[in-house]
């Protein structure tokens, strides 16, 4: 009997989508002819890769009326949120735009005698192991620079957005990027597993959960396969006292409660200089007050169903605990009569809250926020560090150069300043401690998805 992948959906149950599992073989014959196809993508000028991936994205762009819903249908996002089609072109125009400069060889020396030059070449086939969370833009961060690079790629896709790969795939084939050059593979994790194990990849990035990262190094032990690996997050904040508090609610409450809490770099942990604290709680219970939980269908709805029942149980079981201990929960269950106890899931703010609480230290990745006032920047500074993770972190004030300072001592790979749950394509996507390894995007995000080749040619024999 064929294995299968099933699709279920958040927002009513059922089996939204349904494919079978491809056998190794299968899969290891389809990626040998992705590394031979490599070798001649990897030959066509850097221009022409550039025009064939933005021409990909353009394609994708046009099947939005398609996605948005099937968005919906699968990981539960509403639909009034457009998709992610910001992201995705924002991340795509910008690596495109940066490509020849980040690409281009480091010359040494070219004079009569010798020729010394660093080029970058393509690892051959990158895996893309991408989640459901941002099924879109986090496939793209890696599929786009990786395709300009010179490299073949397989994207396999979590099974809660099992459609996205096949789409993105489809979106590339029809403008111009030719087959056996990105493949999607429907993988379970054993298959995944033993084809990172046989050394088909030159690279393997993945993004999702510290048990799957550690997984994957296991695969890859022996392989000498380069990693990139996105895992956990637990991302704080730190109102100080001379934020301006309006601003800080509006931007942290949708860091925080936005996708229904399902983001990465989301706002788990809240730190709030003690002036500003019941100013602050009071107005983030009145934000998040306003939220409506429905079906992801209606334009209304505002923050709709977490992608899987155990994710939701998972939120309910940290705040359930946590008030066990004491913590004291701010918004009314009679708000949002929609939660029924399975993937329909209520926003909570929680106050009186220590580090001893669950909901304070594993990651929650769903709309509760933990807000703890603090007396001063050391024991913020103390708080913030007191994670296994690191992804970013989040200051608020006025004064830059106490932002910088503070900065410095923050065990993560992001600094925000009077800023959120963002990714500046930019800026180096990287993290620290148990969130992981590698970077994603900007010219650091090239270098990750190529190796250095040196050349050094002397001119003369004698």
């Amino acid at each position: 009997m064929t294995q299968t992948l099933k699709c279920i959906s958040p927002i009513d149950g059922s089996v939204y989508a349904e494919r079978p599992v491809i056998p190794t073989d299968e899969a290891a014959g389809l990626l040998a002819k992705a590394r031979q196809a490599q070798k001649a993508w990897a030959r066509r000028p850097l221009e022409e890769r550039i025009s064939l991936v933005k021409a990909g994205v353009a394609r994708l762009n046009e099947m939005a009326d398609e996605v948005v819903p099937e968005l919906a249908w699968q990981m539960g996002r509403p639909v009034r949120y457009g998709g992610e089609f910001g992201g995705v072109n924002e991340r795509a125009n910008y690596m495109a735009s940066i490509a020849t400069r980040a690409l281009a060889p480091i010359e040494i020396e070219n004079s009569d005698l010798f020729s010394r030059t660093i080029r970058r070449e393509p690892h051959g086939v990158v895996l893309v192991i991408a989640p459901w969370n941002y099924p879109y833009m986090t496939a793209i961060n890696t599929v786009v620079p990786a395709l300009i690079a010179g490299n073949a790629v397989a994207i396999k896709h979590a099974t809660q957005t099992l459609l996205v790969g096949e789409r993105i795939v489809r979106a590339f084939h029809e403008a111009g990027v030719p087959e056996d050059v990105f493949i999607n593979l429907f993988l379970d994790h054993a298959g995944t597993e033993a084809l990172i194990a046989a050394g088909h990849f030159g690279f393997v990035n993945f993004t999702g959960s510290v048990g799957g990262g550690q997984a994957i190094e296991r695969a890859a032990a022996g392989t000498f396969t380069g990693l990139g690996l996105e895992l956990g997050g637990k991302d704080p904040a730190y109102v100080m006292e001379d934020a301006d508090v309006d601003w800080a609610v509006d931007v942290l409450m949708d860091g925080a409660m936005y996708n229904a809490g399902q983001c990465c770099c989301g706002i788990e942990r809240l730190y709030v200089a003690a002036p500003l604290f019941d100013t602050f709680v009071e107005k983030s219970v009145a934000w998040v007050e306003k939220l409506k939980l429905g079906n992801p269908l209606d334009q209304e709805t505002t923050i709709g169903p977490m992608a899987n029942r155990r994710f939701a149980d998972e939120v309910r079981g940290q705040t359930r605990d946590a008030m066990a201990q004491g913590a004291r929960a701010l918004i009314d269950p009679t708000l949002f009569p929609q939660d029924d106890g399975g993937t329909y899931l209520m926003p909570q703010i929680l106050v009186d809250v220590n580090h001893q609480m669950r909901v304070m230290r594993d990651e929650s990745f769903g709309p509760v926020v933990g807000i703890m006032p603090v007396k001063d920047d050391a024991e913020a500074l103390a708080l913030m560090n007191d994670s296994p993770y690191g992804l970013t972190a989040s200051l608020w004030t006025a004064d830059p150069e106490r932002a910088e300072r503070l900065g410095a001592e923050i065990e993560t790979g992001t600094v925000f300043m009077n800023r959120a749950d963002y990714l500046d394509p930019a800026l180096c996507w990287t993290g620290c401690k148990n969130t992981g390894r590698g970077g994603a995007l900007s010219e650091i995000g090239y270098h990750n998805l190529t190796r250095p080749k040196s050349y050094h040619l002397r001119k003369r024999q004698a």
